[in-house]
């Protein structure tokens, strides 16, 4: 028996939630033991215990901007020091073999690798751009502590071996999978209903965090031309912000409300059964502003037979097949994605080819069983070698 701990960056349910939650709840309880250690409470917390992990929750600090500054500084390393004490007892108490740490957000994995000598996986979710300092930072720290880097997708195994601090033998590429029992094609009357949405009206969704990089911005512009041409097209946005970025929400609000088709626009935040949401729409929408590793929200799109439209950079670039399961514009031009969603919108063969060629391509490349598999193989071959 193997006992795995993970740190993670948070206790919601997005996407490196719900990845790291389908991750526990497959792999083989007979061969490992899941212990997890959240810095807060949240819906995450019940969900992982109700399959089987072992949860607690320690308040340490997670590397965001609010500490880049001389005083965020100094406010993070002495939590840092503090909390990382606990985690060390915890892992000393319960006799952990392996160290997991789910997101590039997460420090104290080195601390327990250093004290305690424990072996290192470090899953990167992400692709920082900026600033730069704290990516080569970053990338310093994965590159001398880390026994194994696994990347989410190519686009993010390339970012970070661009630094010299990473070797390629330290990189591992393992996409994430779908659960297909529960992200599948299925009929959409209810949750139309649910939404007060006709059976005549195009959607066009989005989900995705409100951030400064997921790009509801350019989702807007790019969608008010074709809402202007047809009144039953309807644009969907679903998400929420981080806890004190709430800002972002309400500039979106006021966004919608300024735009002259909020009639046409529905908002709504997180929804606890997003499966439903994705067959709500006819054509899936995600305009990341910056490269994307592998959007969860895609591949769930995609299990539940839609289309995609995107911008031409990140991991998404792997998930789409250009002209076959959707279609990708230049980054950072609303105009050209507009048109792309257009090209599909007025072609409804089209639109429904390339809906049934998306679930194709997510069972014969992002598959959870494949996703486990890799995954159970590292944990025996890096467990075996600490």
């Amino acid at each position: 028996m193997k006992r795995i701990l993970y740190l993670h960056a948070g206790a919601e349910m997005y996407g490196a939630d719900k990845v790291l939650l389908e991750l526990i709840k497959r792999l083989d309880q007979t061969e490992f033991e899941a212990h997890v250690i959240l810095p807060n409470d949240g819906v995450l917390v019940e969900a992982l215990r109700q399959v089987g992990a072992k949860v607690e929750v320690i308040p340490y600090p997670i590397l965001r901007r609010k500490y880049f500054n001389p005083k965020g500084i100094f406010d993070y390393a002495t939590s840092y020091r503090k909390f990382s004490k606990q985690l060390a007892e915890y892992a000393k108490k319960h006799q952990i073999d392996l160290i997991h740490n789910n997101t590039t957000a997460v420090l104290e994995g080195i601390y327990l690798k250093k004290k305690l000598g424990l072996p290192l996986i470090w899953h990167v979710h992400e692709i920082i751009v900026k600033p730069k300092q704290i990516s080569d930072f970053i990338n310093y720290l994965m590159g001398r502590y880390a026994d194994k880097i696994v990347t989410v997708s190519q686009a993010v195994a390339n970012h970070v071996l661009a630094s010299s601090a990473i070797t390629p033998e330290q990189v591992q590429v393992i996409y994430n999978g779908v659960d297909n029992s529960i992200y599948q094609p299925m009929d959409a009357t209810n949750i139309r209903e649910h939404f007060g949405i006709a059976k005549d009206q195009t959607v066009i969704g989005m989900i995705g965090r409100v951030n400064a990089w997921k790009g509801q911005g350019d989702f807007l512009e790019a969608v008010l031309p074709l809402l202007q041409e047809d009144p039953k097209r309807l644009a969907f946005l679903a998400g929420s912000a981080f806890e004190g970025e709430e800002w972002r929400v309400q500039e979106l609000d006021e966004a919608i409300a300024q735009s002259g088709y909020a009639n046409q626009i529905k908002r709504i935040d997180y929804y606890d059964r997003p499966q439903e949401l994705y067959n709500l729409f006819d054509l899936f929408v995600l305009p990341s502003t910056n490269p994307d590793p592998l959007p969860t929200v895609v591949l769930e799109a995609m299990a539940s037979g839609k289309p995609v439209i995107g911008y031409r950079h990140g991991g998404v670039c792997e998930m789409v097949a250009e002209g076959e399961n959707g279609l990708l514009a230049q980054p950072g031009n609303p105009a050209l994605l507009s048109e792309a969603m257009k090209e599909l919108l007025e072609k409804t063969e089209k639109l429904q080819a390339f809906g049934q060629a998306s679930l194709q391509r997510q069972l014969e490349h992002f598959s959870l069983q494949s996703y486990i598999g890799n995954f159970s193989t590292l944990y025996r071959e890096i467990g075996d070698r600490g």
